[in-house]
């Protein structure tokens, strides 16, 4: 059975091409807008089990055009806290609000507000299929006009949901990772070029270079901070040097945006977890990392688990104790602070979990440490760090911000 025909299969149980760029008159050398954090709690059950439901997925589905997905058994509702962008599709435009997720590539729409053709939508006849773990759409690839912020580009292949789960109060997802990731997601077979892949085919920004800038959450609603840079990075939203290590070539973390890192906790340099490949997340909420792993941050912490909100809990004694986390990547180590790694309190509510309660943001990837993606560094980690990911140069950059040592929590 063809990748796709499994995916189709799975889409049904559980209730998504090459692009011929045409000219634009638009040439950025960059090309920033803002992003929104999104809240959206109705109908999640555990802040936890959507991203280990994500996690899974993320390592089948990298064995590119082989996957081993099955179904799953209990779908999530939901996506807790998201960072949208406004994207306008067609001629005349629609304005669609999409998640920025580099763990996946296809951008399409129709979750919340269904696709309209337009006069420059094109129906490719394909159809096209893909599954978040936390969610999944299926439906029909077009080519049309695609416009985020100043970066206009024709041709793109976008697919129409006819059928979506998984997702409420966004309309789709714009797909940032690396272009490998959308082979066999379409009936047609063969990858899909990307929003940045014909960004730069066509000229509109010089670089195949993502900068992502996040703040940290300080209330709940939607919120303008955060910003995505197409074609370099934004040297205003970091603090002293921008570091690059190269991408992981342990699979199946070599498929996304991978690293290699180790973590210790404390000024003893207890470690946490040992060198080891994973991922670099923006449609992961929560920090990740390997169960024998977390099983030693748990005793470190005194953490223990909330059955709310699945994260673990801890006294106003416990975080008075609590110490730094250190992310070794590269030749550079950045502090994850107690403040850090706390879930802000202003949104517990939001995740099921009681005010004044105080949860870590640090949980289960799911699995033991050795297969290959041992940690995703969810957005909790990118609101303290600058992240660059080079595709071009096989590359991720981390800088620190004005938040990293903040304590907004």
């Amino acid at each position: 059975m063809t990748r796709f025909s499994a995916l189709l299969a799975l889409c049904a149980g559980a209730l998504t091409t090459n692009v011929v760029a045409s000219p634009t008159v638009i040439r950025e050398s960059l090309v920033t807008l803002p992003l929104a954090r999104r809240l959206n709690a109705t109908g999640v059950r555990n802040i936890v089990a959507r991203d280990q439901a994500r996690a899974k997925v993320l390592k089948t589905r990298g064995n590119v055009g082989n996957s081993k997905t099955g179904p799953i058994d209990d779908p999530l509702d939901d996506v807790v806290v998201s960072y949208t962008v406004d994207v306008k599709v067609g001629t005349p435009p629609i304005t669609y609000t999409l998640i920025v997720d580099t763990g996946s590539s296809n951008t399409w729409v129709g979750a919340n507000q269904s696709y309209v053709a337009t006069n420059s939508s094109v129906d490719t006849g394909d159809s096209v299929f893909v599954e978040y773990g936390s969610g999944g759409f299926v439906g029909e690839e077009y080519t049309d006009t695609v416009a985020v912020g100043k970066l206009t580009i024709a041709n793109q292949s976008i697919g129409g949901a006819y059928l979506a789960y998984g997702f409420s109060g966004v309309d789709g997802i714009l797909g940032l990772g690396p272009t490998d990731l959308t082979n066999g997601t379409t009936s047609g077979g063969g990858t899909v070029p990307t929003v940045l892949d014909n960004a730069v085919t066509l000229g509109v920004v010089k670089e195949k270079t993502l900068g992502i800038s996040f703040e940290p959450s300080t209330g709940d609603g939607t919120a303008s901070n955060g910003e995505l840079t197409f074609g370099g990075t934004d040297s205003t939203k970091f603090t002293g040097k921008l570091d690059y290590v190269p991408f992981t070539s342990t699979s199946p973390a070599s498929e996304y945006v991978g690293i290699d890192q180790s973590i210790t906790y404390g000024s003893g340099g207890q470690t946490i977890l040992a060198s080891t490949a994973g991922i670099v997340d923006t449609g992961t909420t929560l920090i990740m990392i390997a169960s024998d792993a977390f099983s030693t941050y748990t005793k470190a912490t005194g953490g223990t688990a909330d059955k709310a909100t699945g994260l673990l809990k801890i006294t106003q004694e416990q975080y008075n104790n609590l110490q730094s986390l250190f992310f070794h990547i590269g030749k550079n180590t950045f502090e994850l602070t107690p403040n850090a790694q706390i879930w802000p309190r202003a949104l517990n509510t939001a995740i099921g979990g009681q005010d004044g309660n105080i949860y870590l943001v640090v949980a289960d990837v799911g699995s033991n440490s050795g297969s290959g993606l041992d940690f995703i560094n969810g957005f909790t980690f990118l609101q303290r760090f600058y992240h660059a990911v080079d595709y071009a140069g096989g590359r991720a950059g981390f800088a620190t911000t004005s938040f990293t040592h903040a304590s907004t929590n």
